[in-house]
């Protein structure tokens, strides 16, 4: 069971971090979904004391996290975490997982 404080945390700046859900109207399942970055060039400033790269230009607005920044891990409750491909549609998976549940009943 997700909890209120893993929901707002999930879908807070959402255009930044490229997380969202789809809910299938068959099945009434939800999918949580995290665009995970490649391979970017980092931007930053040397410092030249440490050697390690400081600042944080060009990282707003990617519509992606770093692997090591995602929500979506057995610790937070996900049971089922899928990792795609570069160049799969998270749809068409989405639609082929859904697949292989029931129809949710319809009361009338």
């Amino acid at each position: 069971m997700l909890t209120p404080e893993f929901k707002e945390k999930f879908f807070e700046q959402t255009d930044h971090t490229g997380r969202h859900m789809v809910v299938s109207f068959r099945t009434g399942k939800r999918y949580y979904i995290e665009a995970i970055e490649g391979n970017k060039v980092k931007w930053g400033d040397l410092n030249p004391a440490t050697g390690k790269l400081e600042g944080n230009y060009g990282g707003k607005y990617r519509g992606a996290i770093d692997k090591a920044d995602s929500l979506i891990t057995e610790e937070n409750g996900f049971d089922k975490v899928h990792e795609l491909k570069p160049g799969t549609s998270p749809a068409v998976y989405i639609e082929m997982l859904d697949a292989e549940y029931p129809d949710k009943k319809v009361t009338p």
